[in-house]
C-alpha cells in the first residue's frame, strides 16, 4: 500500500508537468527570495512550538510524560522528515516510536500521535466543509464525488474496526482529546493560522494579488488535499487542488501550481532547524533514565540511544563480588597490624614464666 500511494502521488505530479509544463514549478521556486524565507523560518518556528504544545496535552491525557524541550525538538525532527522522505509521514512514525520507548508504551506512544495528528486535519477539515458550504463553485462536482467516495470507504473501515476502536482507542480518544479539547482546539486553531499565514506568504512572493477575501477558501482547500496520504514529501494532491480551486476561482491553475510549489519549497525551508536538531542528537548521544524506571534498568536508556536491535546486543561483564576479591593481591599482616604500645609490650614480657626465659634453646 505505500508503494502505491508513492506512485499515485509521482502519477499525479507527472500529469501536472505533462498538463502545465515545469515552468510553473520552475516559477514557484523563482519567486523565493530572503524576505520570504526568513519569514518562513519565523513562522515554522512558531508553528511548530503550538503543534508541540498540542502534542504534550495529548500525551498528558494519556498518561506519558513529554517535557516541552524535547516535544519541540522531536517534532521539528518529524517535520523535517516527512519533506525529505517520499512518504510523508514517517517523521511522524520516527517521533511516535521514540516517545513511546522513552516513555516505556510503545502503542501509547504511537496512539498520542495519531490522535494529535488526527486533532490539526480535524480543524482543517471543518474550515474546508465551511469553505465548501458558502462557496462550492471552487470545486468541480467529480472533484466532490471523489472526495465523497473517499468518505465513505473511510467510514466503511472504521466500522468494520468498530470492536478493536472501542477496546483500544475509544478510551485514550476520551482522555486525550476529549478531556481536554480546549486546548487542543486552541493550539490547532493556531497552527493552522500559521499554516496559512505561509500559504499567503508564497502567493504574495509568486505574484498573486487577489484580496485575502479570495485567496484564503482557496488556501485551505489546498492545505486539505495536502492531507492526503498520496503525496511525495508533501507534493502531489495539494498542487491538483490548487490548480482546480484557483482555475475556478478565476486566477489561472497555473498560478495556483505556482503558488502551490512555492508553498512547499518554503514550508521545506520553515523544517531546517529540525534537521539540525536530529544532526546534533546523532552527534551527541544522550544518556537518559526514562520516567516511571527503577534504578537498575539505566541500561535501557544506553540501549535506546544507541540503536541496537535489542537489549542482548549489549554485553557488561558481570563478575560476582567474592571472586572479584580474591583477585585483589593479598595485603601484608604487618601493614595491618598496628605497633604495641610500650606499656603492652612491657606487661607482654612481663607475663612470661622466668625458668622457660632461662632455659637455654636445644642444639
Amino acid at each position: 500500500m505505500r508503494w502505491l500511494r508513492l506512485l499515485a502521488g509521482a502519477a499525479l505530479i507527472a500529469a501536472l508537468c505533462w498538463r502545465f509544463g515545469t515552468d510553473a514549478f520552475v516559477a514557484g521556486l523563482r519567486a523565493l527570495g530572503p524576505a520570504p524565507i526568513f519569514v518562513a523560518l519565523t513562522i515554522g518556528a512558531v508553528t511548530t512550538l503550538a503543534s508541540a504544545a498540542r502534542w504534550r496535552l495529548v500525551a498528558a491525557g494519556l498518561g506519558l510524560r513529554l517535557p516541552f524541550r524535547e516535544a519541540v525538538g522531536d517534532y521539528y525532527g518529524a517535520q523535517f522528515l516527512n519533506g525529505v522522505l517520499p512518504a510523508g509521514v514517517l517523521g511522524d512514525v520516527h517521533r511516535a516510536v521514540q516517545h513511546g520507548r522513552r516513555s516505556g508504551d510503545v502503542g501509547r506512544g504511537v496512539r498520542a500521535v495519531v490522535l494529535e495528528r488526527v486533532a490539526g486535519q480535524a480543524v482543517v477539515l471543518v474550515a474546508a466543509l465551511a469553505v465548501l458550504a458558502f462557496r462550492p463553485e471552487l470545486l468541480p462536482r467529480q472533484v466532490v464525488l471523489c472526495l465523497g467516495l473517499v468518505a465513505v470507504a473511510a467510514v466503511a473501515v472504521a466500522s468494520v474496526m468498530r470492536r478493536r476502536l472501542r477496546q483500544v482507542w475509544a478510551a485514550d480518544i476520551r482522555s486525550g482529546l476529549l478531556a481536554a479539547w480546549p486546548g487542543v482546539a486552541g493550539w490547532s486553531l493556531f497552527a493552522v493560522a500559521g499554516h496559512l499565514t505561509l500559504f499567503v506568504v508564497a502567493a504574495r512572493a509568486a505574484g498573486a494579488s487577489a484580496p485575502l477575501s479570495v485567496l484564503l477558501p482557496l488556501l485551505v482547500l489546498a492545505l486539505l488535499a495536502m492531507g492526503l496520504p498520496l503525496n511525495v514529501g508533501g507534493f502531489g494532491p495539494r498542487e491538483g487542488a490548487a490548480a482546480v480551486s484557483f482555475a475556478a476561482a478565476g486566477l489561472g491553475a497555473e498560478l495556483g501550481v505556482t503558488v502551490s510549489v512555492g508553498y512547499g519549497a518554503l514550508a521545506l525551508v520553515s523544517t531546517l532547524p529540525g534537521g539540525a536538531v536530529l544532526l546534533l542528537r546523532r552527534m551527541i548521544p544522550r544518556r537518559e533514565v526514562p520516567s516511571g524506571q527503577v534504578s537498575s534498568g539505566w541500561w535501557r536508556g544506553i540501549f535506546e540511544q544507541s540503536g541496537g536491535d535489542s537489549p542482548r546486543s549489549l554485553s557488561f561483564p558481570r563478575w560476582p563480588r567474592r571472586r572479584a576479591r580474591l583477585r585483589t593481591p593479598p595485603v601484608p599482616a604487618t601493614s595491618s597490624t598496628p605497633p604495641l604500645a610500650p606499656c603492652a609490650a612491657s606487661s607482654a614480657l612481663g607475663t612470661g614464666s622466668s625458668k622457660a626465659s632461662r632455659t637455654p634453646p636445644r642444639q
